[in-house]
């Protein structure tokens, strides 16, 4: 074995590929991580955006896959407080709501209760928000509780037929700074992380593993002990081309498209509604003065990059949000669109909304041979066990791997509690009274406690250099070329930050220019 050999050769820089990574760093590991394009580029940075249950699971009875995620969402809530934060969810009742029909709950009711015609109860909906309530186990998140919509800012955004809710708890996340801080903590730990780096081939050669990459450096030869192949999308691509393994395993692609609009209520709570079709969507307070509306779920062909949010898609959620709000939801408030490919195994399920959240971990290990481990599926919120799970499927090939350990971990910038996040913004604007309150709400909700090494001395807005716009400044996109893998201005606007919804198309062009300048 060559002196830069690894130990684990981890295929993809999303969620799942960063999360392996960097737990098999903290276990001692030497682990080499390569990404085609941009850490988060595809679905890791295309999410709904919440750490969540999934509620609507319990429909289909996926109770194991509910439970895991519940437990999960009280982890990561305290890894990361600054990336993510609790919310309270409303559920406004209308009692012409629908099951969506195919599910087992659905097709139970309708065979008990058939002049209910595939509605959903009042007392059916409150018997599952108690079973969601209680599921993970103990929660510091409050509880679910009834809300009288005539009464307080919920109901004011909302059309008078609604005029009871139920509110329960589930969180938020920035997806795409979840990737890069995972990569980087990997990093931290030994992990050589490679961005803009295709893999062209792997084979078995021997007791390793022979993997060739195209990226900045040219072509390169690497070997490995064991891969995982976490290409999300590519995830059957990658096994059956470049690693040209015969499997009859597929992968499910199913787009699910968001719309963002100018801020639509004043209140910090998230909505969820339910359609006449069974369908449900979220209407979400978004990066201080929007609203992000999602989710579609279609059958996605081609590639995983050409997925964008369609017309068809586009008006399905302005008239589905529509039915709620008081003032209509048009195509003109739509201020940007976005549209990610969920890699769901394929199981035989006849729609996109029934195809199984679960995550399938694919070990193919033949005696003698080198393994690799396919990684199917999965959920944002259960990306952490997943890592775990998949290091316990390649224990027994890697020998001497310590134990798990990122359960009790924090995030780099995370390390606090999730109650003290409003006295971390508090005493990052007292530093920086140049600030005010909404850049260092950004800066923390992005940062966390490395806002601090990212402003430094300054003393002025002048002080952090070029000002790009928007509270972008060379400073922090300085931090995020030599901290965090940002190479182009996609990078920065629309993964690393969200900024591309206020910078205009001469202040895109400035931050263009400066990274062709100095992110070589």
């Amino acid at each position: 074995m060559s002196s830069d050999a690894v130990d684990l050769f981890v295929i993809g820089g999303g969620v799942n590929g960063c999360g392996i990574a960097r737990d098999a760093a903290g276990r001692g590991l030497r682990v080499r991580l390569a990404e085609m394009g941009d850490l988060a580029q595809a679905t890791s940075s295309s999410s709904t955006k919440l750490f969540h249950g999934g509620l609507r699971y319990l429909e289909f009875l996926e109770i194991h896959l509910v439970r895991e995620a519940l437990r999960e969402r009280e982890i990561l809530l305290h890894m990361m407080p600054h990336i993510s934060w609790p919310m309270r969810f409303v559920l406004p009742y209308s009692k012409d709501m629908r099951f969506e029909g195919d599910t087992p709950v659905s097709k139970a009711l309708s065979r008990v209760m058939p002049w209910m015609k595939g509605r959903r109860p009042s007392w059916m909906i409150r018997a599952g928000l108690f079973l969601y309530d209680h599921l993970g186990g103990k929660s510091d998140l409050p509880g679910t509780a009834r809300r009288d919509l005539t009464q307080g800012p919920e109901g004011a955004p909302l059309k008078d037929r609604f005029a009871h809710a139920f509110e329960y708890s589930d969180g938020w996340v920035q997806d795409a700074r979840l990737v890069v801080l995972n990569a980087r903590d990997a990093q931290a730990r030994g992990a050589d992380i490679r961005v803009r780096t295709k893999v062209i081939s792997a084979h078995r050669d021997g007791a390793y593993w022979r993997i060739v990459t195209e990226g900045p450096q040219g072509r390169e030869e690497h070997t490995a002990r064991a891969v995982v192949n976490a290409g999300g999308p590519w995830v059957e691509q990658v096994l059956k081309e470049e690693m040209g393994t015969k499997s009859s395993e597929h992968v499910r692609l199913v787009r699910g498209s968001h719309i963002v609009t100018r801020k639509l209520y004043d209140h910090d709570k998230c909505y969820f509604f339910q359609g006449e079709d069974g369908r449900i969507i979220f209407a979400i307070p978004y990066e201080q003065d929007f609203t992000l509306i999602g989710t579609t779920e279609a059958a996605h062909d081609g590639s995983p990059l050409a997925a964008e949010c369609t017309e068809e898609e586009r008006d399905y959620l302005c008239a589905f949000a529509s039915k709620y709000f008081e003032r209509a939801v048009t195509p003109e408030d739509v201020v940007w669109s976005y549209s990610g490919v969920r890699p769901l195994y394929e199981d035989g399920a006849k729609s996109a909304t029934a195809a199984t959240r679960e995550y399938v971990l694919s070990l193919d290990a033949p005696a003698g041979q080198p393994a690799a481990l396919h990684v199917f599926g999965g959920k944002i919120t259960t990306y952490r066990r997943l890592s775990e799970d998949a290091l316990a499927k390649l224990r027994p090939h890697l020998p001497g791997m310590r134990a798990s350990w990122t359960a009790k971990s924090h995030l780099p910038g995370g390390d606090f509690t999730p109650a003290q996040a409003r006295d971390k913004i508090a005493a990052l604007a007292k530093d920086y009274p140049f600030l005010g309150a909404k850049w260092a709400e950004r800066l923390i909700r992005h940062y966390g406690l490395d806002a601090w090494e990212i402003l430094g001395d300054a003393k002025s807005v002048e002080d952090l250099g070029q000002d790009f716009g928007a509270t972008l400044s060379e400073a922090e996109l300085r931090w995020q070329v030599q901290k965090e893998w940002a190479r182009e201005v996609e990078d920065v606007i629309w993964r690393r930050t969200k900024l591309g919804l206020r910078l205009s198309a001469d202040q895109v062009h400035s931050v263009a220019q400066w990274l062709e300048a100095h992110a070589g």
